[in-house]
């Protein structure tokens, strides 16, 4: 009797630590974390903006602002995810140098493997000696993102870890 008990225990404990496990496998990764490089470029006078974020965060982080589904890798969502990231960026990045904000064009984006990758431009400007930014990519899904920002003018390069909430970042050069 006592032996069939720890059997059926067991394996009722078994299954129960298997549904866990793969529901935190299929629903949560460790740690959320994008990167941003804010790289001003001498000949064209703009900032080349490179915004690196997982593929399924930035799914999910669409589909919470907008409603509906997005899907990376498949080229039938393409145009709405265009659409999507130009207004999603719109409103997450801002740029400002010199005391003057910059207007903030969306390039697009390309998926590399688990990743993608999220391209914007700014207008000209010259000779940029302040430079501040508001970045708050993903913010609206997660309250332990992590967005570490990079920004290089005349190959001085200024990095900082902006932990949500924390979103502004001024950097002199």
């Amino acid at each position: 009797m006592l032996r069939k008990f720890f059997l059926i225990f067991f394996l009722s404990l078994t299954v129960i630590l298997q549904s866990f496990t793969k529901a935190n496998k299929e629903n949560v990764h460790p740690y959320h974390v994008g990167s941003v490089e804010i790289n001003y470029n001498s000949k064209s006078k703009t900032f080349e903006v490179t915004g690196r974020f997982f593929l399924d965060d930035l799914e999910n982080g669409l589909a919470k602002k907008y409603g509906g589904t997005f899907h990376f890798n498949d080229e039938k969502y393409k145009t709405k995810l265009n659409e999507a990231l130009l207004k999603y960026c719109q409103e997450y990045f801002k740029l400002k140098t010199d005391n003057k904000f910059l207007k903030v064009n969306y390039i697009g984006y390309e998926e590399d493997q688990e990743s993608v990758n999220v391209y914007l431009e700014s207008e000209p400007v010259v000779n940029p000696k302040k430079v501040e930014t508001a970045v708050s990519f993903l913010y609206n899904l997660f309250d332990d993102q992590i967005n570490i920002v990079h920004i290089i003018v005349n190959g001085d390069r200024k990095s900082e870890k902006l932990t949500y909430p924390n979103r502004y970042l001024y950097k002199q050069f």
